[in-house]
């Protein structure tokens, strides 16, 4: 199809408006054929060109935004995943501290210092839950509740289990913690 056939196409409904309008005023329309005008065609061709302008905006704003919702989605998993080996080099320091031998010590602290700083580099932070703050539900997740040892820990967080941490503004696992009731 030629240019000048698809531009005759698209005027078609520009033609049946005036051929409909000449046939109520009373006149016949046999073999008629009325021509589109140059501005009416430019106004045709103006519009499908802001329209698909438009879609393609959409478009490319549409992909923009699914490509870094991917990148945080993938990134999100990989750090979920290395979180309890983060835990671990926790516990394993704990216990290393108990122990007196400093050269094992300062290798394991080395270590871990080292995988939290790239954690950390990455986005991820840790979510401050500490005993004696006040419970939230919003922000930490009760494992259980004990009766409060005194009566100012009623409702405050008596211990924390499980540390919890942050991916830029999302909380990507919430503070196990016991409450006091």
């Amino acid at each position: 199809m030629s240019t000048e056939e698809n531009i005759k196409e698209e005027a078609a409904p520009i033609q049946d408006k005036e051929v409909s309008n000449k046939e109520k005023e009373g006149e016949t329309t046999e073999n008629t054929t009325v021509e589109p005008s140059a501005e009416e065609l430019m106004k045709v061709e103006k519009d499908k060109y802001l329209r698909l302008f438009a879609e393609f905006e959409n478009y490319k704003k549409r992909t923009t935004k699914e490509r870094i919702e991917l990148y945080r989605t993938a990134g999100q998993d990989i750090i979920v995943s290395l979180l309890p080996i983060l835990d671990d080099f926790d516990r394993g320091l704990s216990e290393i501290k108990k122990v007196k031998d400093k050269e094992l010590l300062k290798g394991m602290q080395l270590i871990n210092d080292k995988f939290s700083n790239t954690l950390t580099q990455k986005g991820l932070e840790a979510v401050n839950a500490k005993a004696g703050d006040v419970f939230d539900a919003d922000l930490h997740e009760a494992i259980t509740q004990i009766p409060a040892p005194s009566e100012d820990l009623k409702g405050k967080i008596i211990d924390v289990i499980e540390k919890g941490y942050k991916l830029g503004d999302k909380v990507i696992r919430y503070p196990k913690v016991v409450i006091g009731q």
